[in-house]
């Protein structure tokens, strides 16, 4: 059944909303995907805040000419068309659907690029930044850098302290 004039222009509309709130888009070739992947992988993105939608080439080709994203043309990418809208960890998505391409039994399914902060970038970055760490990880590494400091230097006195101790004791044992 064709869609009215007025349903395509809510869907388009819904479409520029969702990318004018999104911090992270990434498209992806769902080509092969079983229904039951499809909801697993909706179920994972939506953990984190994200969804995933299929959109028309056509339609997000609008919204991204009418937006002031350059350097993407989602009428070159091949295959059918899906699109992961984050509004929470910009990296997080990526991460779970770059996992979930590298499954076995996902079909074709695979990245073909997103936006990231508003700027067009390849599969390659998807990639990217899907292999770096967390949130979470690079907190602790960073908290871990900062105590460094401060544990070698209580370590040193510490060391200090016993080796006071050992003098003493030894003092005690020769005067024995």
């Amino acid at each position: 059944m064709a869609l009215t004039r007025k349903q395509k222009e809510e869907i388009l509309a819904s479409v520029k909303k969702k990318l004018k709130d999104q911090k992270s888009v990434i498209f992806t070739d769902f080509t092969g995907l079983s229904v039951s992947n499809s909801s697993s992988l909706k179920r994972k993105l939506k953990e984190t805040d994200t969804e995933y939608k299929v959109v028309k080439k056509n339609i997000l080709a609008r919204v991204i000419e009418d937006s002031d994203i350059k350097g993407i043309d989602v009428k070159d990418f091949e295959g059918s068309m899906g699109v992961a809208f984050s509004y929470g960890d910009e990296a997080a998505p990526a991460k779970i659907i770059y996992d979930f391409s590298q499954q076995k039994d996902v079909g074709e399914f695979k990245i073909l690029g997103g936006i990231l902060s508003g700027k067009a970038i390849s599969a390659d970055e998807v990639t990217a930044l899907a292999k770096l760490p967390s949130k979470d990880q690079l907190y602790a590494n960073l908290f871990a850098q900062i105590n460094a400091p401060v544990s070698g230097f209580v370590n040193v006195l510490a060391g200090n302290i016993k080796n006071l101790v050992y003098v003493l004791d030894a003092i005690k044992e020769s005067k024995a």
